[in-house]
């Protein structure tokens, strides 16, 4: 007999890491070549905190540690509800249709490597903020990024 298929929660994060300059680090998704975005990940288990799954997912997908000395993991206090695309419904149970995504951001040190999970993403840049809004696919994703100066005290 099989496991039960373990589906997404439908409840994420979305990581917006970005230097003191206001570049923003963007990743290539490897499973859509054309899809550039900032960290995201669903929690791993009901209880797990939002600002739990912001550290495990940006230490997961680029091994930048959101809690080393020099680094700021901001918490927006703001959502995002949107429809799930198409393409990835099937990680999700029946019936669920819709994901709720809290927002944080991750300021880092001029020069913090970046080391991909393969499995992940294929690339990554560091741009300057409105063009990383710019590359992104998702609209929440863009808009957050466009939202950055605010969050971080910085004039646009």
């Amino acid at each position: 007999m099989s496991e039960p298929r373990a589906y997404k929660i439908p409840e994420s994060v979305l990581v917006v890491i970005h230097t003191p300059a206001l570049e923003v680090l963007l990743l290539r998704r490897a499973d859509a070549e054309l899809f550039w975005q900032s960290v995201t990940g669903s929690k791993d288990h009901p209880h797990e905190s939002f600002y739990d799954t912001a550290v495990r997912e940006v230490r997961e997908e680029t091994g930048i540690d959101a809690l080393a000395p020099g680094c700021v993991l901001r918490d927006w206090q703001l959502e995002n509800v949107y429809a799930i695309y198409p393409q990835w419904q099937h990680r999700y149970a029946p019936g669920v249709w819709r994901n709720t995504e809290h927002l944080f951001s991750l300021q880092v040190p001029e020069g913090t490597p970046v080391v991909l999970n393969p499995r992940e993403h294929t690339a990554f840049a560091w741009l300057p903020w409105r063009e990383a809004a710019e590359r992104c696919f998702s609209p929440s994703n863009a808009e957050a990024i466009l939202m950055l100066p605010r969050f971080v005290g910085q004039s646009s």
